[in-house]
């Protein structure tokens, strides 16, 4: 049996290794073992059920998840919705440790996205409850909201309209008293599909002839805005979320197979650009917005 150590603290900062080896390895049985995860963010928890599922795929047979040790950590994915998002996924054995409390930093659970009218629930559900968070957490105003369920919707819609693949999304706010000093909210968006390259391949891969590659085309999707229909003025969700995170002084990367681009504040210290990761399927996108800091 292939075993896959879940690292203890699993974010934005660590997700590309534990997908890289996630894919290590052949066919056969897989133990996932999140026994010492202390940590997990939006970008953890979507990552774990990706990972997962292509292990999943590829094997023919469901990996075994061993949980969390810390009922915190348990309680938390809980209420996060990942152990309904994880059936058909995971084997779990034994029932994971369920814990009430307070849900007022969630602002999106763990959702599939597969039709069209995903999207729209995610922006009903997030409208209902952005306005308090972006306001309370953030110090964003009231505008912000329908800002942040544009965002949204658009993220989620290119899961359906360049994927072609199942995906999932998932939003918290939390306090980042010691990494910044201030409140973030932090949002992520996974899929399985084609990724960049292949859904830009047809359009534009021929002007780039062997230069063609994952970071290529997260160079021209994310900084020249390029995508895959052949007029311009089509297809511009990224170049619009891109604007928008760096208004609000935000940060926002993209992995695509082999490479992650990103838009990095003054505050982040993560790579523009990383190139060489194990061939991931689909995309992957982390987003992180900070409070004001008059806030």
């Amino acid at each position: 049996m292939r075993v896959i150590a879940v690292p203890g603290s699993l974010d934005h900062q660590s997700v590309d290794g534990f997908l890289d080896a996630s894919l290590v390895g052949g066919e056969g049985k897989v133990l996932m073992d999140a026994r010492h995860l202390r940590w997990v963010d939006p970008n953890g928890m979507v990552a774990l059920l990706a990972a997962g599922s292509v292990i999943r795929d590829r094997g023919g047979v469901l990996p075994r998840l061993e949980l969390p040790e810390s009922t915190d950590v348990q309680g938390y994915l809980g209420r996060m919705g990942f152990f309904d998002a994880a059936q058909g996924i995971y084997d779990i054995e034994g029932p994971p440790a369920r814990r009430g409390g307070s849900t007022s930093d969630v602002l999106l659970e763990i959702t599939p996205i597969q039709a069209n009218v995903d999207v729209h629930s995610v922006v009903d559900r997030v409208q209902a409850r952005a306005g308090a968070i972006l306001a309370s957490k953030l110090g964003y105003p009231a505008s912000a909201v329908v800002q942040f369920s544009v965002i949204l919707s658009e993220v989620c819609q290119n899961i359906i309209e360049h994927a072609e693949a199942p995906g999932w999304v998932a939003a918290q706010a939390y306090n980042w008293a010691r990494r910044l000093g201030r409140n973030v909210v932090v949002i992520s968006v996974m899929d399985l599909g084609r990724g960049f390259r292949g859904s830009l391949g047809d359009e534009h891969s021929g002007r780039y002839a062997d230069r063609w590659s994952d970071a290529t085309a997260l160079e021209a999707a994310f900084l020249h805005g390029l995508t895959r229909f052949p007029d311009s003025g089509r297809g511009q969700g990224i170049q619009q979320i891109r604007r928008q995170v760096r208004r609000w002084d935000g940060a926002i990367t993209i992995r695509s197979g082999t490479a992650r681009i990103g838009q990095v504040p003054e505050w982040d210290d993560t790579p523009p650009m990383v190139d060489g990761l194990a061939p991931f399927p689909g995309a992957q996108i982390s987003m992180i917005l900070p409070a004001r800091e008059e806030a």
